[in-house]
Order: structure tokens, then C-alpha cells, then sequence
């Protein structure tokens, strides 16, 4: 049965979310909002979380997880970042924007692309899931939760406890978010030269990017 945390959106109770940490280190899926839709969360080093978190998206190896960075120094230690793509990346974090980057090493291979060995990265515009962050002192592994067969995400928090509450440990309730994806944006053919292509346009503007 999920546990059900109702936050205030701008100044979120820490005792609250230090329960939510606690479920997390524990290998529970959390269900937090984003500056974009709300997600499905996970510590990154849970094989087992990771496994849980595919289960219920009902998606492969071959979906693009995100890890929710607090900022951009913990995108380089998981990401190959070279000046150029910094720059573009520091002009449009936080936001409500999802970059593929080359993984490094630090990033576990069950959840990186296993053909390109990529991951997608953000850093959220959020002040829950920021303060969340901070808390758990380390990214999170995401996807955005949209019930499997649909195309929209939930953005009800009552709703997502009442249709995921025996799979998941926690629903942190902050309020309805936008209810519009992230930008996602692939850089690494950058590292070659070529332009970042954009994989799917959402409420990330182009422009801060230059694009």
C-alpha cells in the first residue's frame, strides 16, 4: 500500500520527504512531481527497483531511463560532457528539458541504452523534487508515468495512488504539474560535429537552446 505524502509545493515539509528518501533506500518506487509531468523514481544502484520501475511502465531495456541530476556537476560525473555540449546544457538548466549523453562508467549498463550506452539526464525546475534530491544526496533513475497502453501521463496525485498504490512504496503530492513532457534533445552527435537532433519537442523552448 502506497504511502501518501501531501507537500506544500513551494515549502515542502522535510520530514515528509526524508520518509520518501528512507522508501527509496529501501528499493521502493516513488511516484514524485516534475517541472514537466509527474514520475516514477528509483534509487540508481537498486537492480531490483530498476526492474520494478520497467515492470510497471511495461517498458524494455531499450526505453531511455533519466537520471534527475541536482545540477550540472552531477550530469558530468555521469555523463561524457565536452565544452560545447556544457554550454548548451548550462543555458537551459534547470528546466524542463531531458539531454542523451554518453554514459560513463558510473552509470550502471542495465540502465543505459545497451547498443548506444547512452542515458537521458535532466536537472528539474522543481522545488519538491529538487529539496527531494538534495535529501537523497544523488540522482534518481526516472521515466515519466504514463500508465502502460495510454500516451498521456498521470498529473492527479489521488489518481496515481488510487491506480499504482500496491506497486508502489510513496506518492508525493505537490499538485498538478504542467502536464507537458520534457524536450528531449540527443547531443551526442555533437561529439562528432553534427548538430544535437531533437527527439521529441515539449514544453522546453528550442530557442533557449539555439536550435
Amino acid at each position: 500500500m502506497a504511502q501518501f505524502f501531501e507537500v506544500h509545493p513551494e515549502n515542502p515539509q522535510q520530514r515528509l520527504l526524508k520518509q520518501a528518501v528512507a522508501l527509496l533506500a529501501r528499493g521502493e518506487i516513488v511516484a514524485v512531481p516534475t517541472d514537466s509531468s509527474y514520475a516514477l523514481a528509483c534509487h540508481l544502484d537498486d537492480k531490483d527497483a530498476v526492474d520494478q520501475l520497467r515492470r510497471i511502465r511495461q517498458v524494455d531495456e531499450k526505453h531511455h531511463l533519466t537520471l534527475l541530476c541536482r545540477d550540472l556537476r552531477e550530469v558530468s560525473h555521469y555523463a561524457r560532457v565536452d565544452n560545447k555540449q556544457y554550454r548548451l546544457l548550462k543555458a537551459a538548466t534547470p528546466g524542463p528539458y531531458t539531454f542523451l549523453l554518453e554514459a560513463t562508467k558510473e552509470v550502471p549498463r542495465r540502465v543505459s541504452h545497451p547498443q548506444r550506452k547512452t542515458i537521458g539526464l535532466r536537472v528539474p525546475d522543481h522545488k519538491v523534487l529538487c529539496e527531494l534530491l538534495t535529501l537523497h544526496g544523488a540522482p534518481l533513475l526516472a521515466t515519466t508515468l504514463i500508465p502502460p497502453g495510454e500516451t498521456e501521463a498521470l498529473n492527479d496525485a489521488q489518481t496515481i495512488r488510487e491506480r499504482f498504490e500496491k506497486q508502489l512504496g510513496a506518492v508525493i503530492d505537490a499538485g498538478a504539474c504542467p502536464s507537458e513532457p520534457t524536450t528531449v534533445v540527443d547531443l551526442t552527435p555533437m561529439g562528432t560535429g553534427d548538430d544535437p537532433v531533437v527527439i521529441r519537442m515539449g514544453r522546453g523552448s528550442l530557442a533557449l537552446l539555439g536550435l
